[in-house]
């Protein structure tokens, strides 16, 4: 009975964020399975269910966070940080044979010239951080609020296409270091389009789905940090668990770094993707065939194993 409970949950959760959440809507089902990790939309739902209403819409005000303003009090020195790193380049991007490549969260965005440099995630703080930016780390220090933190690049004339990120576990902060300041730079949350401005942040919820566009002749230098969602304490109590997943993503800037578990079999995985983009170009129909049959498979595992965890939990009680 507690199965098909939970598969009932399951089912109501996806046509919720599907269907329901929010204005913006997937063009098809297929780009919403492709775009949204609906694999996550059941666990994603608890935590929707005990935010706080000031954090449930795409945008939430900087007020909910009033320790955020130390980063405004010391935007100059972080910006100088993130700047030396640009110049010498340290950020991480789409070059495979740097550590940080593998990255299974932001792996996508390569593509479009995206860099990045993580200065902490989930409770790890990078020793390569603590060697190039000391002086931010010494100000992310003194905000419990963020659970990770990155320097993010995004060149002239490029685009991150629509998506929703998989967790969601924290909301998103932005944070301008450097940038066009004008409406052709700008990032789209659930229907709503806003621009970045120099030393003004924005907040919003990563799991709507959104897109950004540079189509400025500037490149977007911003502070980006996972800060902790607002939540009734059944919710909190949930994401202590839920987090953890994010934990094992972490994902190394240069090699004296640590390397999160996800990442590490991201890492080897990689050369199979590569081999599934190969086979998407050359035999489609083929690729089709296989991709469908591993996810019923993928699937249909994942609901056996959620049986037999909650039978014997029924069984125990």
């Amino acid at each position: 009975m507690l199965f098909y409970a939970f598969l009932g949950w399951c089912v109501a959760s996806i046509f919720f964020v599907y269907r329901l959440r929010g204005n913006s809507r997937y063009a098809s089902f297929n780009q919403y399975l492709r775009k949204s990790w609906p694999v996550f939309a059941p666990f994603n739902s608890i935590l929707y269910l005990f935010t706080k209403p000031q954090a449930r819409p795409a945008f939430s005000p900087a007020t909910l966070y009033p320790q955020l303003s130390l980063i405004h009090q010391h935007a100059e020195l972080i910006r100088q940080e993130a700047l030396a790193l640009m110049q010498d380049a340290r950020l991480v991007g789409g070059d495979s044979a740097e550590p940080g490549y593998y990255d299974v969260g932001f792996r996508t965005f390569y593509k479009y010239g995206w860099r990045k440099f993580y200065l902490n995630w989930y409770g790890y703080e990078h020793q390569s951080a603590q060697r190039l930016c000391p002086q931010t780390l010494q100000v992310l220090r003194q905000i419990p609020q963020i659970r990770g933190a990155m320097f993010s690049l995004l060149p002239p004339h490029s685009e991150l296409t629509l998506h929703s990120d998989p967790l969601a576990c924290s909301l998103r902060y932005h944070f301008a270091l450097q940038v066009p300041g004008t409406p052709d730079c700008f990032i789209n949350v659930d229907g709503e389009s806003r621009h970045w401005q120099d030393n003004q942040a924005l907040i919003f919820d990563e799991t709507y789905p959104h897109f950004v566009k540079n189509d400025s002749d500037q490149s977007r230098l911003i502070l980006m940090c996972d800060i902790e969602r607002p939540m009734y304490w059944p919710g909190r109590v949930f994401n202590l668990l839920y987090s953890q997943l994010v934990k094992t993503t972490v994902v190394p800037n240069t090699h004296e770094d640590k390397v999160g578990k996800a990442s590490a079999l991201f890492a080897r995985l990689s050369p199979l993707l590569a081999s599934g983009k190969l086979l998407k170009k050359t035999k489609p129909r083929r690729y089709k065939l296989i991709k469908y049959s591993l996810n019923t498979a993928l699937l249909a595992l994942f609901l056996l194993l959620l049986y037999l965890l909650l039978h014997l939990l029924t069984f125990w009680a």
